[in-house]
């Protein structure tokens, strides 16, 4: 399995257009928010109590494993980021179910309708077209991205620009 570096890296390697990069961080979360309102649905009983799990619980998880294999503090701060948007998504996921259906689907479409004019500005498909696993690093970009802009992980982004050039 790649490094976070590597696939960082990789993914930047996608993303160079500055008009790209900014679409991204409108259509993404708008994706990110639109996955865990429609897997907001059905919510499991557990037990007796107010407990419950979704399958966007066990998405957010699952992924949150996967960040923290990369790396410890951006693990972290994908957890707390991930958990925002499955607060938000759980609250979108009890609409009724036409509010639930056309504020997910709307989110989703409309996502993906902005990043592929990013990629549009790019001259270069997106990421994800080549590895699956893109989707996952698209998040983990963004979060990295404002990591670097505040002067954080700067080896890290250190790292990524010289194997991206």
């Amino acid at each position: 399995m790649n490094t976070l570096v590597e696939h960082l890296a990789n993914y930047a390697a996608y993303h160079r257009n500055p008009r790209n990069v900014a679409t991204h961080f409108i259509g993404i979360p708008m994706i990110v928010l639109a996955v865990t309102t429609l897997l907001g649905r059905p919510a499991m009983p557990l037990g007796d109590g107010d407990a419950y799990l979704t399958p966007a619980m066990v998405v957010y998880a699952l992924s949150c494993l996967f960040y923290l294999r990369l790396s410890a503090g951006f693990g972290v701060a994908m957890a707390i980021v991930l958990a925002l948007f499955l607060y938000a998504g759980a609250h979108l996921a009890a609409l009724p179910t036409g509010g639930w259906l056309a504020t997910g689907v709307g989110l989703f479409v409309a996502g993906w309708v902005i990043q592929f004019v990013g990629h549009y500005y790019e001259g270069r498909k997106p990421a994800f077209v080549d590895d699956l696993v893109g989707l996952l690093i698209g998040p983990l970009f963004l979060v990295a991205e404002t990591a670097f802009a505040c002067g954080l992980a700067t080896g890290t982004r250190d790292a990524m620009m010289a194997r991206v050039s």
